[in-house]
């Protein structure tokens, strides 16, 4: 569900004011950090782990890259990559470690705007 523009809230991390939409995607993903990434985890109940860092950053590296999130098959194959295994065990391993899934959790945590559509891979 895309959410209403003019609903707007505020994350309070370090003394600023980070908006957000009505679902708690922030509006300016040029506004995150590895700070605002471990306030939205929290609200996530996500306890923030090398492997969720290193998966943030991929995501993060990748926007800075194509002005987009990266699809959530590039993820999961950077996971992989990274742990030495097949696809289909990083993409359960991915779903450990964002129970709620790409769009609802890896996106929202890394900071990207709510997607209107998502694969998710």
């Amino acid at each position: 569900m895309r959410t209403r523009p003019d609903v707007i809230s505020f994350l309070q991390v370090d003394g600023r004011d980070i908006p957000r939409d009505e679902q708690g995607y922030l509006l300016d993903p040029k506004l995150w950090d590895h700070d605002v990434a471990a306030k939205l985890a929290e609200e996530e109940t996500v306890v923030l782990t090398d492997d969720h860092r290193a998966v943030l950053d991929f995501m993060r590296r990748y926007y800075d890259e194509h002005s987009i999130a990266a699809d959530a098959r590039f993820v999961f194959a950077f996971l992989a990559e990274r742990r030495g295994e097949t696809a289909a065990m990083a993409r359960r391993h991915f779903f450990e470690l964002f129970p709620y899934g790409y769009v609802k959790q890896a996106c929202k945590i890394a900071g990207m705007r709510q997607p209107r559509a998502w694969s998710t891979g």
